[in-house]
């Protein structure tokens, strides 16, 4: 099989809205975040699909940008940037709440406690080092990155226009809904993931539009 740009576009379409599919569905019911529940494999099936989303987002948001490289600018250049740096922090964050937490619950379970409420948006009792400061800068770089890539799209006027709205506005909703409480926290996912749906979806139309012959008429 010949791998073509058109392929790639349409793959990195479709990875897009897979990831914003995963990233509402694993938040549906999503089970406090505790001692108790952060070693059960519930958590670990959703962490892992947590890891899989940040994955196809990062190829998503690649081909969202590349698709129109000279239409986006250098706006377009600093929100990829900044939002890709957020979803590689998801990525390890992400690991370390799946694979490293629950194996120190029992013998750290105060700095195990404080990383929970760190990550949920909370103020933690104790000091979680390096890891506080990763956090506070992956939400920034997932809100400011958002925001910017989402103007940049709206601008190029190529992909659904609605759905680059809701990507810059989707990290402002993010951060009011994140002092919140837990249950309205997780709604955080879905202007997010919607945006990404919709931009892969018409990403991916967009290429398949593009490929189909032109009639001429005489």
């Amino acid at each position: 099989m010949t791998i073509t740009t058109t392929t790639l576009t349409r793959a990195a379409g479709a990875a897009a809205a897979a990831a914003g599919l995963i990233f509402i569905g694993v938040q549906i019911g999503h089970p406090h975040l505790d001692l108790t529940s952060i070693v059960t494999t519930e958590l670990a099936v959703r962490n892992t699909l947590k890891l899989l989303m940040a994955a196809l987002a990062l190829a998503g948001i690649t081909g969202l940008y590349l698709s129109q490289i000279r239409r986006n600018g250098l706006l377009g250049l600093i929100g990829y940037v900044v939002l890709a740096f957020g979803y590689l922090s998801i990525l390890c964050t992400t690991f370390v709440s799946g694979y490293v937490l629950p194996s120190i619950a029992d013998t750290s379970p105060g700095y195990v406690r404080d990383v929970l409420e760190a990550a949920s948006g909370g103020r933690p009792a104790g000091d979680i080092g390096a890891l506080g400061t990763v956090l506070r800068v992956q939400g920034f770089a997932y809100l400011a990155g958002g925001l910017l890539l989402g103007i940049a799209l709206f601008r190029a006027r190529v992909l659904a226009r609605w759905a680059t709205v809701l990507l810059a506005v989707g990290g402002l909703v993010s951060a009011a809904l994140a002092v919140m409480p837990d249950a309205f926290y997780r709604l955080l996912a879905f202007p997010n993931g919607i945006a990404m749906i919709a931009l892969g979806y018409s990403l991916w139309r967009t290429t398949t539009a593009a490929r189909q012959p032109v009639a001429v008429t005489r």
